[in-house]
């Protein structure tokens, strides 16, 4: 008996692989597909599934690679965008068997701080057309492989995952069925992915601007809302600008922001999917002019569906916030010692005036149109840079180092006036009637002028948020936003003067008006120097020099000026001192010239300084420190930006500050917006805000930041510090 048992099993291991093919043949789908089924790591699971039940000799076997990512993870596109690498296939097959390109479906645009990646999340299925030689016998199993490499990202590190994938598949006579598992939702894929179309495109580089445009085939005549092109090769189109379009009857038009390979010129043609709400198709531009027919009426890119949500969100509750906000903003940065100078100087204005009504009135008001003249024009031109692709926010004046010398000079110019040396509209004579009438109506415009100019560094509590607010709403809406900015920095003057009540608490004019207007000169003076400070910190040595030699050229030209005022006064022409205060005053022009071109330093030259010891901000440098489950605290400012200047002077240079940082394991990251910086800025508008100061807390654990206040206190600082470690 033990040796028929024996024998038994032996005959039983022989004959197993016959019953395996009998069973086979009786269950003829169940056998049709074989596979490893899903691989898996912590971040990834994947699986290589087919569309049909099996394969049939001559014709194209579909499969694809199915990715189920956990939840925030992300794969790349073919183009990754700013950062990442697509996912790769490396293949195995049978001889005569063939894989072609991955069918790509279209990808998510990923923003990661001021990157924009293209890719996946979720459930993702990758088509891959699979041709089967026409010699393929029925019966026949074709054995697939592939070693997929996966890119699997988060928003703090990237691991690349290589996973084996394998599935066999037989071969049959006559058409295959839809595999029940996965064939629909392939075949859905397939159907949406973006494919060749009879569509002529150009596109041209242009004023710094990439111009697409494409026409005919199904474009002429659809209803398109929404356009963007995803290119194919990285570093032609800037991923994270915005792109706008406008719609013609033949095709439409594309206005992209060129990456830096397209930025010295374009060397071929550009290939790319342009995805719109009517279809997505794959399209070739040829470099040249653009086709006609493809501009009129507006449409929205891409980035529209970000304009549409903010005018979707700009309802009257909406706008009313935020020109709230402004006004509140308004007001309170008259209390920042930026706009100090200037204010100082309208009070004293407005005392030797107290006692006219009707003199008080009217530099009030016209105080107020400077002021919002200012805004007006400061807000057009910032929406409209934005709107041409600029990653610019409040102050971006302040980052040429042009108006920085221009606004130097000028501040000289109100402290020499201020201080007597020459004089504008007033007589030379009495104190009072030269302070309160420096130009009369118009020094009131100007005055209105010269406070917003100087109250760009400055940003005040609410302020910040309106701004932001205001840049993603429709221009008139913003406009209303900026205005009403403008009335809270003037309001407090305008209701003094408009109040005859108030007027009447003022003291007389006399004696002590030509003193205090001596004394309010040398707030000018500062701002100067300090103008002059953030120039060296722009240029250089030698830029500052040039600078210095302007300033004193332009002294002397406004004392002479001044010299021949006198003259006139004593019954003398006075035109050798006006001759020679042009001579000056063309010199100090020249000078001026040749500071504002002198060669720029290099940005690492410029960047702010600390006592607490930082390195340069950069998304990379955030998403490092939170790899290594360190708090962030990240700090955007500029060396034009005086509320800056004062929380790092008081909050973040102390001992104890420092002390926190080692005692949490911190890193101190700086992001110098002092010359321009498109990825602060962008950096900056991704957390609602249109300048610096930005203060950004990352948690030890990972995740979004905190923002703090704009106004610093050492004990703030630190007590987020703990928290931001726990």
């Amino acid at each position: 008996m033990p040796h028929l048992r024996l024998f038994l099993m032996i005959l039983g291991l022989l004959l197993a692989p016959v019953a395996a093919q009998a069973q086979a043949v009786q269950s003829p789908a169940a056998a049709a597909l074989v596979g490893l089924g899903p691989q898996r790591t912590e971040r990834i699971e994947a699986e290589l599934v087919a569309m049909s039940q099996w394969a049939t000799p001559g014709s194209t076997l579909i499969v694809a690679v199915r990715q189920d990512i956990q939840p925030g993870w992300h794969t790349y596109w073919r183009n990754p965008g700013d950062s990442g690498g697509p996912t790769t296939l490396d293949w195995t097959l049978p001889a005569g068997v063939r894989a072609g390109e991955i069918v790509w479906p279209l990808p998510e645009r990923q923003r990661l701080e001021s990157l924009v990646n293209y890719g996946y999340s979720g459930s993702v299925l990758l088509p891959v057309p699979i041709e089967v030689p026409a010699s393929a016998r029925p019966g026949q199993v074709l054995a697939l492989r592939t070693q997929a490499l996966f890119m699997v990202c988060s928003d703090q590190m990237c691991v690349p995952d290589e996973l084996p994938l394998a599935l066999d598949i037989e071969v049959r006579d006559g058409a295959a069925p839809l595999d029940p598992a996965y064939g629909a939702a392939i075949q859905a894929v397939l159907a949406q992915a973006p494919r060749p179309a009879p569509i002529q495109a150009r596109i041209a580089l242009e004023n710094g601007r990439l111009t697409l445009s494409a026409a005919g085939g199904p474009l002429a005549g659809a209803d398109i809302g929404r356009a963007h092109f995803f290119a194919f090769q990285g570093g032609i189109v800037d991923h994270a600008a915005d792109q706008t379009a406008t719609r013609g009857d033949a095709g439409l038009t594309l206005t992209l922001a060129p990456g830096r390979g397209a930025r010295g010129g374009l060397t071929g043609p550009v290939a790319g999917v342009l995805a719109t709400d009517a279809g997505a198709w794959e399209i070739t531009a040829e470099p040249g002019a653009a086709l006609r027919g493809t501009t009129g009426r507006a449409i929205s890119g891409e980035a529209g569906e970000r304009q549409a949500a903010a005018e979707g969100a700009t309802t009257a509750a909406g706008l009313l916030q935020a020109a709230l906000l402004a006004l509140l903003g308004g007001l309170i940065l008259n209390l920042m010692p930026c706009v100090f100078p200037i204010l100082a100087m309208k009070a004293a204005a407005l005392s030797a005036s107290a006692h006219e009504t009707r003199v008080a009135r009217r530099d009030g008001l016209l105080f107020l149109a400077g002021v919002l003249a200012t805004f007006l024009v400061l807000a057009g031109a910032l929406l409209a840079l934005r709107a041409g692709g600029q990653a610019v926010g409040w102050g971006f004046q302040l980052q040429s180092p042009a108006v920085i010398a221009v606004l130097g000079l000028l501040m000289l110019a109100v402290a020499l006036n201020l201080s007597g040396v020459f004089d504008i509209g007033g007589s030379l004579q009495g104190g009072a009637g030269r302070l309160s009438h420096v130009s009369g109506g118009a020094g009131a415009f100007l005055t209105g002028v010269l406070a917003v100019v100087v109250a760009a560094p400055c940003t005040a509590p609410f302020m910040a948020v309106a701004l932001g607010a205001a840049l993603v709403m429709p221009w008139p809406a913003a406009l209303g936003v900026f205005l009403m900015l403008g009335l809270g920095l003037a309001l407090p003057y305008v209701v003094v003067s408009l109040s005859p009540g108030l007027l009447r608490r003022f003291p007389r004019p006399g004696p002590w008006m030509e003193r205090l207007r001596r004394l309010l000169a040398f707030p000018m003076y500062g701002a100067a120097l300090w103008l002059a400070w953030v120039f060296a910190r722009q240029t250089g040595g030698a830029a500052l020099a040039l600078l210095f030699g302007a300033g004193l050229l332009l002294a002397l030209a406004l004392w002479l000026f001044g010299l021949m005022q006198h003259e006139r006064t004593a019954g003398r022409r006075g035109w050798l001192s006006g001759a020679a205060a042009l001579i000056a005053l063309a010199l100090a022009a020249v000078a001026g010239v040749a500071a504002a071109r002198a060669p720029a330093v290099e940005p690492g030259e410029a960047s702010g300084e600390t006592v607490l010891a930082s390195q340069p901000w950069s998304p990379e440098a955030v998403r490092a420190a939170q790899g290594e489950g360190r708090p962030v605290l990240v700090n955007f400012t500029a060396d034009w930006c005086v509320t800056c200047k004062i929380n790092e002077g008081a909050a973040l240079s102390s001992a104890r500050v420092g002390q926190a940082i080692t005692a949490t394991n911190a890193v101190y990251l700086v992001g110098d917006w002092t010359r321009r910086d498109d990825a602060i800025a962008r950096e900056l508008e991704r957390h609602g805000r249109s300048g610096v100061p930005l203060y950004l807390l990352y948690p030890a654990g990972g995740g979004e930041p905190r923002i703090l206040p704009q106004l610093l206190t050492e004990g703030l600082v630190i007590e987020s510090l703990q928290e931001a470690a726990r």
